[in-house]
């Protein structure tokens, strides 16, 4: 099903963004390690991770994110990998779970249909990927929502090396964003709204130091790569999802209900597994 979610009007152009329409499930008390919020379509389990396109619009550089942790939080959330149909669950650490010792500046969240692959060693960064989609923060004004699925503008990208694994950090804003209409690449953003590079940055470097490790260490001297830059590595990191899709064995869970792909599931068959 198709549905028109956002109309921007700007005295330069109108913008119609369109994009699938879903709702959520809470499965579990949320702030338990049970909790997981699964992602529907017309009634139907689907797969954040593999069922919604990574571009809405990739002629104006538009993606499309999953909100994981909404700004001000704290909970890490983030889209489960390798359980069945990829709900949204929160880490867990030593059997509890984990929490970020400050709250997040920025909505967080990752781009579907990516994956940074850990066989893959890339060349700016000398590591292999974390197993994980590319993660996106959005600088926008709006508070999101965990397992929303918003329309960003993508304006730049962090190399960044965490425990010696490449971990892309996609700088992005929010479509419906005030300032969106005037941000279109980095340069952009350090005129406008320098601050916001700067407090993302910092999170991104240290949110680990009061754990007891050190900072993160980022690829181009922390540098932040411009908008260009950034599309080469979603593609880069799309092509390495699909080649994944129809790879014979995987740790991840690779079902989805898009048909003609490798992994399709029936609404009876996702049924049956879920018993719910």
């Amino acid at each position: 099903e198709l549905a028109v979610l956002d109309i921007l009007v700007s005295s330069f152009s109108i913008v119609i963004i369109v994009t699938m329409a879903h709702t959520t499930k809470q499965v579990g008390e949320v702030g338990t390690l049970e909790s997981k919020l699964y992602f529907l379509r017309d009634g139907v389990v689907i797969s954040p991770f593999h069922d919604v396109p990574v571009w809405a619009d990739k002629s104006k550089f538009i993606a499309n994110m999953v909100v994981e942790i909404p700004r001000g939080t704290n909970p890490k959330l983030e889209i489960n990998t390798k359980e069945f149909m990829n709900p949204i669950k929160q880490d867990v650490k030593d059997g509890k779970l984990r929490f970020i010792h400050d709250k997040y500046p920025f909505n967080y969240g990752a781009l579907p249909q990516t994956w940074e692959s850990p066989e893959f060693t890339h060349p700016d960064t000398q590591a292999k990927g974390d197993n994980d989609p590319v993660d996106v923060c959005d600088i926008g004004s709006k508070l999101g929502v965990t397992g929303e699925i918003k329309q960003v503008k993508v304006l730049g990208v962090w190399a960044m090396i965490d425990a010696g694994e490449t971990d892309w950090k996609i700088l992005a804003i929010d479509v419906t964003d005030p300032l969106a209409e005037q941000l279109h690449d980095i340069e952009d953003v350090k005129r406008l709204c320098p601050d916001r590079i700067e407090s993302t940055f910092t999170f991104l470097r240290d949110y680990k130091i009061p754990d007891g490790k050190g900072p993160n260490k980022f690829a181009f001297e922390g540098q932040l790569r411009d908008r260009a830059f950034a599309v080469v590595i979603i593609d880069e990191c799309y092509k390495h999802w699909a080649e994944h899709l129809s790879a014979e064995k995987s740790a991840l869970s690779r079902f989805h209900t898009t048909q003609g792909q490798p992994g399709y599931l029936s609404h009876d068959e996702i049924k049956g597994r879920l018993a719910w």
